[in-house]
């Protein structure tokens, strides 16, 4: 059994969280955005892109599958396909 990182903890490292921070703070994406934030969605999206995702329910379906790797690739332990929808309608 593997005892480092995940493949998607590695890769999303890479991410320029910084530069990310500062795009949304200059076009308030996280305004009146209590659970939801704008990180949690671009890493829930670039898990669905990377693992082949094709729809909404699907992507749910995984996280529900494994809720104890949730933590490790920085999301919280239960992402809702609503939530989903409301975030991809709502922000850009």
């Amino acid at each position: 059994m593997s005892t480092g990182r995940l493949v998607f903890a590695q890769l999303t490292a890479h991410l320029p969280l910084t530069t990310f921070r500062r795009c949304v703070a200059r076009y308030k994406g996280d305004h009146k955005i209590k659970s939801f934030t704008c990180l949690e969605q671009l890493l829930v999206m670039i898990f669905a892109q990377l693992t082949f995702r094709e729809s909404l329910r699907d992507i749910e379906s995984c996280f529900r599958a494994q809720p104890d790797k949730l933590y490790h690739m920085g999301l919280r332990p239960h992402v809702a396909r609503n939530t989903l929808v409301n975030a991809n309608a709502v922000r850009d």
